[in-house]
């Protein structure tokens, strides 16, 4: 019963996430026409003067919006939605407006930009493939039904000025959070013929090309060929390639073609690069709108526990749920939030042996460290730094509650004297087991793990 309760109550939550008025919101796929940019933000599309100043929502539906493109005359604005509760392409005025549904297949179908007439949308999807692969397609601006593009795999495109000419991706983009990849699903741009799919291959340096943007015989696109991905330039007369802005930061994340400038997102900033100048600059943009998810609020956490273990007595029982680490009685008694923090994470609890301590993980100084702290709630917490940043995992107390093991995700084995507080690495494994790395176990005398 208690952990029923535990599981129904409402816990005050203040979830920290950046404020809408904070100094980085997370802005994300621009597009851009000759006045405003459009970017994904929240799960919504927000839109703004190209010269930066206060943005203004244009979505606000149950689901998310992104991947917002223009049409080439800037009046229109093509996107992927969840209105509907599937995953479809969008139409509505530039300006804002009501969206008007242009896909309706229960496949996933993925906004990716426009032929250069202004008359369809071309968009990704998987609807017609029995592989992991997609295809493109386009769509009429008055709806109907699709035509797929002449090609047998592909990802991203951009049509040639002519619209004979198609730079596209036939593999999608690999592991994006795994940074420089350089395996066999590496990324590539070509540029097919439609009129009989023959293709060219922009020289590829052992990279991952991806974004393709045609301007006049020129592809650029955005590459890791230098170390961070920045943006690159093909010329299709001289056959070369060449860096277009150097980048010794961040990736670049997306990209996307205007009339006369590619708009980029750089670590949730966005940034306008003039073709004719060369130049680039930030766009300073001020967020301002009540964010339902950034409001603290109460929350049913039935659904988020995630771990879980009995004390010593067996008399109360630890819990995480949303990250925050919880004690409840077995019987009678109050649940106690023992960490109730916001914009920290707390996980993997675990009772010493003597009933008296709690130690779990904690993100509070940015990255993980061990934390201990009375049963009872009361008292000041002991923090533990434990070598290098990582994902820590399986607290194992010592029987006599002097030392903690634990393990991190480079499949290393530690463990921590709590009172020399230096972590010690005992092993390191070769492989990760299928179940994944099993948790260290401490002898009865704690003398040998």
């Amino acid at each position: 019963m208690p952990h029923r309760r535990l599981a129904t109550a409402l816990l005050f939550c203040s979830l920290a996430v950046w404020a809408a008025s904070g100094p980085h919101p997370l802005l994300r796929r621009p597009a851009v026409n000759r006045t405003h940019i459009v970017f994904s933000y929240a799960g919504d599309l927000w839109s703004v003067p190209r010269s930066g100043g206060d943005a203004v929502r244009l979505t606000a539906g149950a689901g998310v919006e992104t991947d917002p493109y223009f049409s080439p005359d800037g009046t229109w604005i093509a996107f992927t939605g969840e209105y509907d509760g599937n995953t479809d392409i969008y139409l509505m005025t530039a300006g804002g407006g009501i969206p008007r549904r242009l896909t309706y297949h229960p496949a996933p179908d993925i906004a990716q930009g426009w032929t250069r007439d202004g008359r369809r949308v071309l968009f990704r999807s998987g609807r017609a493939s029995h592989t992991r692969s997609n295809h493109l397609f386009t769509i009429a601006r008055e709806g109907g039904f699709p035509e797929q593009v002449p090609l047998p795999m592909a990802e991203e495109g951009s049509y040639s000025p002519d619209g004979a000419r198609l730079a596209y991706m036939p593999l999608a983009r690999a592991f994006e959070t795994w940074k420089r990849y350089r395996g066999g699903r590496m990324s590539v741009i070509w540029l097919a013929k439609l009129a009989d799919s023959s293709i060219e291959r922009i020289p590829q340096a052992n990279s991952n090309d991806f974004n393709p943007m045609w301007v006049d015989h020129r592809i650029y696109f955005l590459s890791d060929r230098n170390g961070p991905v920045t943006l690159f330039v093909y010329d299709s007369r001289s056959k070369k390639v060449s860096r277009v802005l150097a980048n010794d930061g961040l990736d670049i994340r997306s990209a996307s073609l205007g009339p006369d400038a590619i708009v980029y997102e750089r670590f949730g900033e966005i940034w306008l690069y003039e073709l004719k100048s060369g130049q680039a600059r930030q766009v300073d943009i001020r967020m301002a709108a009540d964010l339902a998810e950034v409001r603290a609020r109460w929350v049913n956490t039935a659904a988020h526990i995630r771990q879980a273990g009995l004390s010593p007595s067996g008399a109360r029982a630890v819990f995480e749920a949303r990250g925050d680490i919880y004690t409840a009685p077995a019987e009678k008694g109050e649940v106690r939030n023992l960490t109730n923090t916001s914009g920290a994470a707390e996980r993997s609890p675990a009772w010493s042996p003597d009933g008296q301590w709690i130690a779990y993980f904690s993100d509070e100084a940015g990255e993980y460290e061990l934390h201990v702290r009375a049963q009872s709630g009361l008292g000041e917490v002991r923090k533990f730094h434990l070598g290098e940043p990582s994902f820590y995992e399986h607290i194992e107390w010592s029987p006599d509650a002097k030392k903690i093991a634990y393990t991190d995700k480079s499949l290393r084995y530690w463990y921590i004297d709590l009172e020399r507080k230096q972590p010690v690495e005992v092993d390191r494994d070769l492989y990760q087991p299928p179940d994944g790395l099993p948790a260290p176990k401490w002898s009865p005398d704690s003398r040998w793990l």
